[in-house]
């Protein structure tokens, strides 16, 4: 069992104030494989003492250092990319080839974009016919709590930004999912960072993640996670003016027209299930032209019951558990509500599939004759369960895809590529996807409505650490 008990702070590895351990569990196996401190008071405010006192000189650093630093760091992730890959694949069940393939590279995609940002980006700039200047400034010491799901990228892409703007920061990661971070932290300690640009202090929402996002020597909060806790956080934050940045959950409707692509079904149910459901992007509903429904309905069931589920440690194209105990009885719960509420069970359903009776494994499941008014229509399941639900025109399609809480990605399935864009426009979301194109590296990514505050990655996601100075009278 690893022992993993300090925190980094201050450009040290530090034993925890107080005794408080958590077990770290295999979801593929539910075995405890590592062993981590949850911090206290004390233990934040050593790292916000350290991160604050850290700011006036880096601050002021150059960009030339600044992007020296994150060079470094590039190619000593690169060096390590196996070492995160096993890391993530163990404690959150991501299926190895996965986590090699799209988890453990989500990091090194972001230090190249904001290296690519910074480069590009002048600190000062003269207003446009005027004597007035433009300072963009860092926004100070940063609170950055990061989610199990897709650990790595979440941490990539607030410490990346943060470092590059000037701030420094205590980065809080999930506490179930941990290790990545710690071994993200020994690369920025090899890479030279200096002592109190980046602290790490693992612990859970209510110790560490309430210490921080209340404590007032933070100036700013990065969150990812779920929307009831973003809603916390945005309580704990009013009183001392934080700014808060929030990426959280998402229900995502994919609209397939009957004129779609042949594999447009096929890739909804394969993206639906990517990392096992566990994405605030995944696309969970899928609203089918009626036309086209039946067959769809078939499509999704033969592609649900030929989707493996195996250990994570397995090579292969299959999905692995989900996360914990937790997450499989919430999944569970809400499978047994679409049941109940007479949506038709077309493929999986409750309990484990057949031979994993240990580990925290769900079904593939898949619901037809689903209204969005059901619990499985409008609840964020976070699990590999699908939707199916049928429209008779656009306009329809467009008033079941907005009518939900949340707003982060929607796509369309259409060789119509004007109906794409006319449909585009009128969906609720900060991302659209049209006929399974993938976003462009340094496109912003974040959501309307409930689905946050914000927007990470690319150009703006530098902005969101960022903060802005007119000074007059600059000839």
């Amino acid at each position: 069992m690893l022992d993993k008990r300090k925190f980094y702070i201050n450009g040290k590895w530090v034993d925890a104030s107080t005794k408080n351990d958590f077990d770290v569990i295999n979801p593929s196996d539910e075995t405890v494989y590592a062993v981590i401190s949850l911090g206290s008071q004390a233990d934040t405010d050593f790292a916000v003492k350290a991160a604050k006192e850290t700011l006036p000189s880096w601050s002021t650093s150059t960009k030339s250092e600044r992007i020296a630093l994150l060079e470094r760091l590039y190619d000593i992730y690169e060096r390590r990319m196996d070492d995160m890959a096993e890391a993530i694949s163990m404690e959150m069940g991501a299926p190895i080839d996965l986590a090699k393939s799209s988890q453990a590279t989500s990091g090194t995609k972001a230090i190249k974009e904001f290296i690519k940002q910074l480069k590009r980006f002048e600190f000062e700039e003269q207003l446009e016919d005027s004597d007035s200047r433009l300072i963009y400034e860092p926004k100070g010491v940063c609170a950055l709590i990061t989610p199990w799901n897709w650990p790595i990228s979440q941490v990539a892409l607030k410490v990346i930004p943060a470092i590059a703007a000037g701030c420094t920061m205590v980065l809080k990661p999930s506490e179930i999912a941990p290790l990545d971070s710690m071994i993200f932290a020994e690369m920025l300690d090899e890479a030279g960072c200096p002592a109190g640009v980046f602290n790490l202090v693992n612990g859970d929402g209510l110790g560490v993640g309430s210490q921080l996002t209340s404590h007032p020597d933070i100036d700013m909060i990065s969150f990812t996670g779920s929307t009831r806790a973003g809603s916390l956080i945005s309580h704990n934050a009013a009183d001392d003016f934080k700014r808060v940045g929030l990426e959280l959950g998402g229900k995502g409707a994919n609209i397939v027209f009957a004129d779609a692509d042949k594999d447009a079904v096929i890739r909804g149910v394969k993206h639906c299930f990517n990392n096992t459901g566990q994405s605030c992007n995944a696309p969970t509903r899928m609203l089918v032209e009626r036309s086209y429904y039946d067959k769809a309905v078939e499509i999704a069931k033969q592609t649900a019951a030929t989707t493996k589920v195996d250990i994570a440690s397995k090579q292969g194209k299959h999905i692995g558990p989900v996360v914990s105990q937790l997450q499989f009885d919430k999944i569970q719960a809400l499978i047994q509500s679409g049941i109940d509420e007479n949506a038709t069970l077309v493929v999986g359903g409750t309990g484990k599939p057949d031979g994993l009776g240990t580990g925290y494994f769900v079904k593939p499941t898949v619901f037809s004759d689903v209204n969005n008014q059901m619990t499985i229509a409008q609840t964020e399941i976070f699990g590999p369960v699908l939707s199916m639900i049928p429209f008779d025109n656009e306009e329809e399609a467009i008033k079941i895809a907005n009518d939900i809480p949340y707003g982060l990605t929607n796509y369309i399935q259409t060789q119509d590529q004007e109906k794409a864009k006319r449909i585009s426009r009128k969906l609720l979301s900060g991302v659209v996807e049209v006929n399974g194109k993938s976003s462009a590296s340094g496109a912003p990514f974040g959501g309307y409505k409930h689905s946050g505050i914000g927007r990470e990655n690319g150009e703006l996601g530098l902005k969101e650490f960022i903060e802005v100075k007119v000074v007059t009278g600059w000839s």
